[in-house]
């Protein structure tokens, strides 16, 4: 793990650092499957991203204005969010076009969440095709 985002993970409480970690091995897990390459893990403005060459960045964090949640974040000005809407907008909450909120008392929705991902993950391949493809 990148040394500054391991710093930043060591600073979240454990209940949010714990999910923040299942994320993270979510992404690792994909890009590996998918054989996307490298991920680039590193800070952005303060929590940690993640990026491949095919795909649009990812980040992750937990703030302690609202305890109860993490975020995933996605480049807002793609159609990534309004995508997941489509898709998953029974096992989702959606922060408008920027965030997938999930609350640290619920299961992760892990089948929605990988399918968000790899989205995510291999968006320039798919940002031309109507629902990125699905």
């Amino acid at each position: 793990m990148n040394k500054a985002v391991q710093e930043r993970f060591d600073e979240y409480p454990e209940d949010a650092r714990l999910r923040l970690e299942v994320l993270r091995s979510y992404i690792y897990e994909l890009a590996d499957v998918l054989a996307l390459g490298q991920v680039e893990e590193s800070l952005k403005w303060g929590e940690p991203s993640y990026r491949v060459k095919s795909g649009s960045p990812i980040r992750m964090d937990w703030k302690a204005t609202s305890p109860q949640h993490c975020c995933l974040f996605f480049h807002c000005q793609t159609k990534l969010v309004d995508t997941f809407r489509a898709l998953h907008g029974d096992a989702l909450v959606f922060e408008g076009n920027r965030a997938i909120v999930l609350d640290l008392s619920q299961q992760i929705p892990e089948f929605a969440i990988k399918h968000c991902l790899e989205l995510a993950l291999t968006y320039h391949q798919r940002k031309h095709l109507p629902l990125l493809g699905v």
